[in-house]
């Protein structure tokens, strides 16, 4: 079992170059939602780049070299900035992988999504927080997001581009994943994505959950795997999670039983029976990306981030090239070193493959480097380390 085939990393340093990276092109957003990172407002906010500002951007990254970045546009809203396909068709002629991250509203038409994919625009990724229209309306705050968005998933795919599902997980669908996830397998997605809540912006407000519920879902969203293609955000011990599951496949033991696993578990798997979410195909390995580590966020006004949902400021594009940024600021330096964690994470055995959501820690406990509140793993408890020598890296 090599780790390669199970914990997937990207082929470069990370420390030279990122992975992935999010541009928060406009706050602008018509709907409400209860979760918000970005606070979005009606109106696009005067401070935010410009289409000269945001070619220069994309010229920071493309300075990466190859292989470039993926370049994720989006906000708030992306399709409320007129300038979309200009900025898309821009970016794809420098030779970056762009997709887009729009919200569910009347503007996804077929002509617009027609339209983006012409500029050059790959993948198209979807908010679903509810396998039906009263969860994720209600999540959303706007009655008719649930359908705009259905229709945007299933014209897009009809126009070729790739769709990812994206579903924040909190205390309002935690028994309805087992539902999204036969939504998802119904409808078709290249990847579906279980974010696990950061409390940053209108998030706050919301009811944590618990560590060992979150366990419960990491492990639920690694039986999904088997069925469609799954990941998980500001979810890192999900790499954790999918380690100790290979250890245990191979010695035949029971998950639930060997890892505790509480009700949680037990009634999303039923349930996932119930609906005949047969395991048939191979997982996905997670890519061991994380804050700073692979990923760069910059916001609607230029200022770089370790990720939108960690609101430390590194510096701004317009001052200082990105590519300085990211890999000399000493923010995203201390990130990118685990021997600078601190509490259980930094003790966990695990902490090179994972290291806990350096978002979640900083809005918890205000610093960036304390171990992850929402990881219920004490350092040393697997019953097979001797197991987990051949597939921890050094």
């Amino acid at each position: 079992m090599p780790n390669n085939r199970l914990v997937r990393r990207p082929r470069h340093d990370v420390a030279e170059r990122p992975f992935i990276v999010i541009w928060e092109a406009t706050r602008a957003c018509p709907l409400a939602c209860a979760h918000c990172r970005a606070e979005a407002q009606t109106a696009r906010h005067p401070g935010e780049l410009g289409t000269a500002d945001a070619r220069a951007v994309m010229d920071q990254i493309a300075a990466f070299g190859r292989p470039s970045p993926l370049f994720v546009i989006t906000g708030g809203d992306p399709f409320q900035r007129p300038d979309l396909n200009e900025l898309v068709r821009y970016g794809t002629g420098l030779g970056l992988r762009v997709a887009v991250s729009p919200s569910g509203t009347p503007t996804l038409t077929r002509d617009r999504l027609a339209a983006v994919r012409d500029a050059g625009a790959i993948a198209l990724s979807l908010s679903l927080d509810g396998s039906t229209a009263a969860l994720h309306d209600s999540f959303r705050g706007v009655r008719g997001v649930y359908g705009w968005t259905l229709d945007a998933w299933r014209t897009a795919r009809e126009l070729g581009l790739k769709v990812q599902i994206n579903t924040t997980v909190t205390r309002h669908n935690l028994t309805d994943l087992a539902d999204v996830v036969r939504l998802v397998r119904d409808e078709g997605a290249m990847l579906w994505s279980a974010f696990l809540l950061v409390p940053t912006g209108r998030g706050q407000q919301l009811s944590a959950l618990r560590a060992t519920e979150v366990e419960d879902v990491l492990n639920f969203v690694h039986d999904a795997g088997a069925v469609i293609a799954a990941k998980t955000t500001e979810g890192h011990h999900f790499r954790r999670v999918a380690l100790q599951r290979a250890v245990l496949d191979t010695l035949g033991e029971d998950p639930a039983a060997a890892l505790g696993l509480g009700g949680l578990y037990r009634q999303l798997t039923d349930r996932a029976a119930e609906l005949g979410l047969d395991a048939g195909r191979v997982r996905r390995p997670p890519m061991d990306v994380g804050s700073g580590r692979g990923f760069v966020f910059i916001s609607h006004t230029g200022t770089v981030h370790p990720s939108g949902f960690l609101p430390l400021d590194a510096g701004n594009v317009k001052d200082r090239p990105l590519t300085e940024i990211y890999r000399t600021s000493a923010l995203f330096t201390a990130l990118r070193d685990p021997a600078r964690l601190g509490g259980a994470c930094g003790a966990c055995e695990f902490r090179t493959v994972c290291g806990g959501s350096r978002s979640r820690a900083y809005g918890i406990t205000g610093d960036p480097l304390a171990a992850d509140p929402w990881c219920s793993y004490r350092p040393g408890s697997f019953p097979h380390q001797d197991r987990l020598a051949e597939l921890l890296p050094t």
